[in-house]
């Protein structure tokens, strides 16, 4: 059975040659996320939600409303979705 190699506490390892060692992390984004981000994240829900609300209460005595029919799904869900995706770059 072969015997492990034992070092001294002089003797070091052998280091490797790449640049993927020397490398010290950087953060990039330190301060966290900036206000108008989260304004705009906000916004997008809750305009989202409203046109929703809207569309569900008075979207019959509104033109452009009846016009979009059973498009205002789509835009009242897709704002909210927009929105609760930047979460994900929320910080």
């Amino acid at each position: 059975m072969p015997k492990s190699k034992i070092t001294t506490e002089g003797s070091a390892l052998p280091q490797s040659s790449s640049s993927a060692t020397n490398r010290t992390p950087v953060k990039i984004n330190s301060e966290g996320t900036p206000k108008w981000y989260i304004a705009i994240m906000l916004g997008l829900m809750l305009l989202g939600l409203l046109w929703l609300v809207v569309n569900y209460l008075a979207g019959e005595s509104i033109p452009f409303m009846q016009e979009l029919g059973p498009w205002n799904y789509g835009i009242g869900f897709g704002l909210a979705i927009i929105g609760l995706l930047m979460t994900m770059g929320w910080r």
